[in-house]
C-alpha cells in the first residue's frame, strides 16, 4: 500500500484504476464524439456504471439485478419520502434505514445522498457560495497537487477517461472550492476519489456540499495534516476486532501489523478503491444513512473473513504474507449481497464505536498529548446531522426539472368536464351513438376531415385542460427527473 505523508498526499505509484456514471449536470454538445471515443476506447462497451475497463468494470450483467417492476415500486417509495423528508426523518427513520440497506434506486441515488448527508440544506442556505468559490483563483500550492491527481481518479470511467474532459474539470472545481472553503485544512489526496464518486451521481455544486458534509460531519479530521483522526480510528478498529474476531486480532498483534498499514485507504476513501462497484454503492447508501459505523463494520467483516480461523492463517505466517493477503481480498467476500448481509448482521453499534473512541482518545493523550487538529464532533448518520442543523421546509423542497400537474388537481379540467356533461343531458342522441356518448361524453358532431379533426380537438375544452396539465408550473408534484 502506498504511504500517506503528513500533508495527506500519497506517495508512491498511483493506485489501481477504477470508476462509475456520467455527470448529470453537463450535456455533451461536441460533434467530435464521446470522450471515450476520443481517448481510444471507441470499440469498448461501457458497463451499466459507466466503466469501459479497469478492475471495477462489470464484465456481465449482475445476477442480482432488481426486476423492473420492483425497481419502479422502490422509486415511488423514495419519491414519497423525499417529498416529505423532514417528517420521515422525524417519525419513520427506521424505514429510511431499511430502504437504504435494500439499496437506493440508481435513478434517485444522487438526490437521496444529497438529502441524507444534509448537503441539500447546506446548498439552500448558502446560495451562490459555490459559484463564488469557483470564481476565485485558489492557492497555487494546492492547485498544483490537485492537477497532478486528476488523471488518477477512475480513469477507466467514461466521465474521467479524457484528460481535461468535463469530468476532470468538475473534479478540479470541487476540490479547489474545498481548499478555499477550508484553507486551514487544504487538500488531501484521499478527498479526490470521494469527490469523484459524488460527481458520478450529481452536479458539481451538489457534490461540493456533500463532500463538505462528509469531511466535516461523517469523517471529521480525516483529511487534516498529521492524519491523527485516521490513526485514532485505526486503534478503535483494532480494539473492536478483539470482540468480533479474537483469532484475527491475535494474528495481527503477533506480527505487529499496525492498523494504519491496511485500513488507511479503506477508511479515507470509504472503500471506493477496494470493493466491486455494486458493493461500493450499497456501502455508501448505508454509510450516508447510518454514519461511520458502517465503515467500521465493513473493515471488521473483511478482517474476520480473511483472518478469522486458524486454517486460513496457516499459509500467512508473517507480516509480509499477511499484508499481501489484505491487499488481495478474496472476491467472494466482497460480493454485493453477501457483504451487505454480513455488514447488517454485525453487532457493532454507534454507541460501541463512540465508547471505544473515548477509551482510545484517553490513551492517545497519555502517549502523544492533545490532538493537534481540533476536529468537530463526529455525527453518526443522517438523523443526527438533521437534528443538529436547523432547517426549514423550504430548505428541503425539491426542484425537479420537469413539472407535471395531476389532472385531479386541475380545476379547469374538472369545470370543463362538468359543463360537457350538462350539455350532453339536453341533447338527444341516435341509438347507435348512445354507447359511445355514455362512455366518453362526446357531443354529436358532423363528419370532419383529418385536418379539421385537429382543429376540433384544439377547440375542445377538455383537450385544452389536458394540455394545461402538461405545462403547469406547480411544484406540488414530483417526477422521476
Amino acid at each position: 500500500m502506498a504511504k500517506i505523508q503528513e500533508n495527506g498526499i500519497r506517495s508512491g505509484p498511483s493506485p489501481s484504476l477504477k470508476g462509475t456514471q456520467e455527470n448529470q449536470s453537463d450535456k455533451d454538445s461536441s460533434s467530435m464524439g464521446s470522450e471515450s471515443e476520443m481517448n481510444g476506447f471507441a470499440d469498448t462497451r461501457a458497463d451499466k456504471y459507466g466503466f469501459i475497463g479497469g478492475a471495477q468494470q462489470s464484465l456481465e450483467d449482475s445476477i442480482e439485478d432488481i426486476p423492473p417492476d420492483v425497481l419502479r415500486q422502490r422509486e415511488a417509495k423514495w419519491l414519497d419520502m423525499l417529498n416529505s423528508w423532514d417528517k420521515w426523518m422525524a417519525k419513520r427513520h427506521k424505514k429510511i434505514k431499511l430502504r437504504c440497506q435494500k439499496g437506493i434506486p440508481p435513478s434517485l441515488r444522487g438526490r437521496a445522498w444529497l438529502y441524507l448527508s444534509g448537503g441539500k440544506v447546506k446548498l439552500e442556505q448558502n446560495h451562490g457560495k459555490f459559484q463564488e468559490l469557483d470564481s476565485q483563483a485558489g492557492d497555487p500550492k494546492w492547485l498544483d497537487v490537485i492537477e497532478k491527481d486528476l488523471h488518477r481518479q477512475f480513469p477507466f470511467h467514461e466521465m474521467f477517461v479524457l484528460r481535461g474532459g468535463h469530468g476532470q474539470q468538475d473534479l478540479h472545481r470541487v476540490l479547489k472550492a474545498y481548499t478555499l472553503h477550508r484553507p486551514e485544512e487544504g487538500y488531501c489526496q484521499a478527498q479526490a476519489p470521494i469527490a469523484a464518486v459524488l460527481l458520478m451521481h450529481m452536479p458539481a455544486e451538489e457534490a461540493f456540499w456533500v463532500l463538505v458534509q462528509i469531511c466535516e460531519k461523517y469523517l471529521p479530521g480525516y483529511y487534516s495534516a498529521g492524519l491523527e483522526a485516521i490513526q485514532l480510528d485505526g486503534e478503535i478498529l483494532f480494539a473492536l476486532l478483539r470482540k468480533v474476531s479474537p483469532v484475527a486480532h491475535k494474528h495481527l498483534s503477533k506480527y505487529k501489523i499496525d492498523p494504519i498499514l491496511y485500513m488507511t485507504e479503506w477508511f479515507m476513501c470509504a472503500f471506493s478503491r477496494t470493493l466491486p462497484w455494486s458493493s461500493v454503492l450499497r456501502v455508501w447508501d448505508m454509510f450516508l444513512c447510518e454514519g461511520v459505523k458502517i465503515i467500521f463494520r465493513v473493515g471488521l467483516v473483511l478482517l474476520k473473513l480473511m483472518l478469522g480461523s486458524p486454517e486460513k492463517l496457516k499459509a500467512y505466517q508473517g507480516q509480509y504474507e499477511t499484508m499481501e493477503l489484505l491487499r488481495a481480498i478474496n472476491p467472494k467476500y466482497m460480493q454485493e449481497t453477501f457483504l451487505v448481509r454480513e455488514v447488517i448482521e454485525l453487532p457493532i453499534s454507534e454507541r460501541e464505536v463512540e465508547k471505544e473512541h473515548q477509551v482510545q482518545l484517553k490513551r492517545w493523550k497519555e502517549k502523544h498529548g492533545d490532538l493537534h487538529c481540533k476536529s468537530p464532533p463526529r455525527m453518526h448518520g443522517a438523523r443526527a446531522i438533521m437534528e443538529a442543523e436547523p432547517h426549514t421546509r423550504q430548505d428541503l423542497r425539491q426542484a425537479p426539472t420537469i413539472i407535471m400537474e395531476s389532472p385531479k388537481e386541475n380545476s379547469n379540467f374538472k369545470k370543463n368536464k362538468k359543463e360537457n356533461k350538462k350539455k350532453d343531458k339536453g341533447k338527444k342522441t341516435p341509438p347507435s351513438a348512445s354507447f359511445e356518448n355514455r362512455s366518453h361524453s362526446v357531443p354529436e358532431v358532423e363528419p370532419v376531415t383529418p385536418v379539421d379533426a385537429v382543429g376540433s380537438l384544439e377547440k375542445n375544452s377538455s383537450w385544452q385542460g389536458s394540455r394545461q396539465s402538461l405545462s403547469s408550473s406547480s411544484t406540488e408534484q414530483d417526477t422521476y427527473l
